[in-house]
Parts: C-alpha cells; structure tokens; sequence
C-alpha cells in the first residue's frame, strides 16, 4: 500500500556527480516524517548516509560530508541526493527510507525503496 521508487542510479566516473531522487506513495498515506537514504555494498555495513526531518534539518555520515546534499519536497512526499565528486568507494545499492504512518493512531514505521545501484569507476 505504500511504495518507495528510487531513480537515479547508475555508472559514473570517479568525481563525477549524481542525483538519486525517491517518491513515497500509497493509497493510504496519512503523513512522511524523516526521509533520507541508506546504502549497502560488499563487505560494508548497512549504513545511513544523509536524513533530512521535516524542517529541513539534516544529517550526513562523516564520509560524505561536504560532497552529498540531501533535500526533500514535502508536498510531494520526495527526497533527493545529490552526489558530488563521487569515490569508488561510494560504489553500493542506495536505498530510500521513510519514517511514515499510514493513517493518524498508527505508530511511525519504516520504509525502505527497492534500492538504486550506484557504480563509481576509477
């Protein structure tokens, strides 16, 4: 009932840029709180890269402080990353999520996109 669908992955060359945008939508969808990204790639923990809450305040991992901005569309239940001078070791699955709740009494859940791979060559 709720789905979130990533674009914007693909191959890059190492210090190129991308922009991965998400959309949360369902038929049922009372209200979006936290948004932001997750990656995954071999031999690397499952980690938060950049969340944004609803009042624009976000939050990186060190690693990709000052080359990743997260941004977000309330209205239109979206968030964005844009990805600056780009790392082989920036290489991995990038997920969306979202700390949601489908209708008003029901406790905040999480939701993660299909995921959107990145490859960056060196």
């Amino acid at each position: 009932q709720v789905q979130l669908v990533e674009s914007g992955g693909g191959l890059v060359q190492a210090g190129g840029s991308l922009r991965l945008s998400c959309a949360a939508s369902g038929s049922i969808l009372d209200e979006v709180n936290d948004m932001g990204w997750y990656r995954e790639s071999a031999g690397k923990q499952f980690e938060l890269v950049a969340s944004m809450t609803t009042d624009g305040t976000s939050t990186y991992v060190d690693s990709v402080k000052g080359r990743f901005s997260i941004s977000r569309d309330n209205d239109k239940n979206m968030v964005y990353l844009q990805m600056n001078s780009l790392k082989s070791e920036d290489t991995a699955v990038y997920y969306c999520w979202a700390r949601l709740r489908r209708w008003r009494n029901e406790p905040w859940s999480d939701y993660w996109g299909q995921g959107t791979q990145v490859t960056v060559s060196s």
